[in-house]
């Protein structure tokens, strides 16, 4: 049996949230992971002592109260209020002692506000919902506030936009901690979206294909998703997808929200972490795989973007899933 004890998580409610906020690290963390992987222990808990009324015209009983972060390896505020009102002081030093001795503290959409107001954002870039980051500029001018990302990793303190990028931003820390077939295997169940990058913007105008056209861009991104190990020019693809160079690139950031670029990294590095978990190939053989052409690229691509190595990457992960 396993000697290696379940991440606690600590999600922090509050009177008169919304209830769909709560659920979302709720989802993501407290689901079944199937086969060795280590579960969650996710703790929700409140500072009052009652019930708590959401703004679904139902009530939420919470046993734990706020000492439950104080054991937590995770705390999570999924929301705050919309007049970005001030967190209670005890909520607001729990914090900031959970993130002293080492825990790491997300904030999803408005919930990155009671973690600017405790300090933990000084310094780092941060995000929230778009319509409310000017106030979070404002309120907290030490923090450097991109309204423009779906969420912001800065290691120990993690921070979302609104609703749906809170889901992002779980599946990427689920990603971090238990590989990316176990967030694939979660994102899959919610049928949502396995990978969306931070960067990538949180208003997209077009989401889904409305024409034909769109419709062709859309095979073009699955066909490339199928092909990560060729090489891919955006002239050969604009003229796959029966779009001119400027509207493909133009359509490709207004559908994704990033640059192809950006969007084909993603998708090889996520290739590489699926191998890299599941299989035994040999790391040049991945890199060929995934789409790096060597060995040495996709060691750089792994130091800048996950900070560590794919030999690494893949011990932690074997030893994280194991049942030894």
């Amino acid at each position: 049996m396993s000697s290696i004890h379940p991440t606690r998580i600590a999600v922090v409610a509050f009177e008169g949230m919304t209830p769909f906020h709560l659920s979302v690290p709720c989802l993501v963390f407290g689901a079944e992971l199937g086969g060795a992987a280590i579960p969650f222990e996710v703790l929700v808990c409140a500072q009052e002592g009652k019930p708590l009324r959401t703004t679904a015209g139902f009530a939420i009983a919470v046993e734990r109260d706020l000492s439950a972060i104080d054991d937590a390896d995770i705390v999570v505020m999924p929301a705050w209020f919309e007049d970005c009102r001030p967190a209670p002081a005890e909520l607001v030093e729990r914090l900031r002692r959970a993130h002293a001795r080492g825990a790491r503290v997300v904030g999803l959409c408005l919930g990155a506000f009671p973690v600017a107001q405790a300090g933990l954002l000084d310094g780092k870039r941060a995000t929230t919902h778009w319509e409310l980051a000017a106030a979070m500029a404002r309120l907290y001018p030490r923090v450097k506030v991109d309204r423009d990302v779906l969420y912001v990793d800065e290691g120990r303190v993690l921070t979302s936009g609104g609703v749906a990028a809170g889901l992002d931003c779980c599946l990427h820390l689920l990603r971090a901690l238990r590989g990316a077939e176990v967030a694939n295997r979660v994102a899959r169940r919610l049928l949502v979206a396995p990978h969306r990058q931070g960067g990538q913007a949180q208003f997209i105008e077009h989401p889904v294909p409305s024409k034909p056209s769109e419709g062709r861009f859309a095979e073009v991104l699955d066909w490339v998703l199928h092909h990560l190990a060729q090489a891919h020019a955006i002239d050969a693809l604009a003229e796959r997808a029966a779009m001119s160079r400027r509207n493909f690139t133009r359509h490709f950031r207004q559908a994704t929200g990033t640059s192809f670029k950006q969007w084909l990294l993603s998708q090889r590095l996520a290739q590489a972490q699926r191998m890299l978990e599941s299989t035994n190939a040999a790391i040049d053989v991945v890199a060929s795989e995934a789409g790096f052409g060597s060995a040495l690229s996709l060691r750089q691509h792994f130091r800048a973007s996950l900070q560590t190595s794919p030999s690494s990457y893949r011990r932690q992960f074997r030893a994280g899933q194991g049942g030894t």
